[in-house]
């Protein structure tokens, strides 16, 4: 990432959100029109990374449990299952960028932050899952291991001993 030292926090009303501008302008418009409401409602928690003591924002993320289809997984992560129909686990629903900072780590410290957050859960969580908005995202969560379940392919998963196992 570079010399910029990085801060995450939580969503709060005053933060400034109108400096962010991501490529793609769905995340710009959810997080400045929906996220608070989002927070509020306990739909979604919002995590921003920022430059350390600056209001700049480099990132976020949304995070949310979510449930998966025990089908929807791969046949091998399904024989180490109960035949529960629901599989408990966490959703990054959004995980965007500001144009300006994109090439230097930074997609990947706001991803190891969420699924850091996912293991620290304190109740039953069998993977993080995400939605890839294109193929691009796809082949970002891919090379961290992160597959995609056979019933969704616009959403990918990542078992979360697979993480751990890698030291997460």
């Amino acid at each position: 990432m570079g010399n910029i030292d990085v801060a995450f926090s939580s969503l709060t009303k005053t933060d400034d959100l109108s400096g962010l501008s991501c490529r793609n302008p769905i995340f710009d418009s959810y997080l400045r029109d929906r996220a608070g409401q989002d927070m509020r409602r306990r739909a979604a928690t919002v995590v921003l990374l920022r430059k350390h003591d600056s209001e700049d924002i480099i990132g976020y993320y949304t995070i949310g449990s979510f449930g998966i289809a025990l089908t929807g997984l791969p046949e091998a992560q399904r024989k180490r299952l109960p035949r529960y129909p629901v599989v408990p686990t966490v959703l990054v629903g959004r995980l965007a960028l500001d144009h300006r900072y994109e090439g230097m780590g930074n997609g990947q410290l706001l991803l190891v932050d969420a699924l850091e957050r996912a293991a620290r859960l304190d109740v039953a969580v069998r993977g993080v899952v995400v939605d890839a908005i294109d193929e691009n995202a796809v082949g970002f969560y891919k090379q961290f291991g992160f597959i995609r379940p056979e019933i969704d392919p616009g959403r990918l998963i990542l078992p979360i001993e697979t993480f751990l196992n890698a030291g997460g």
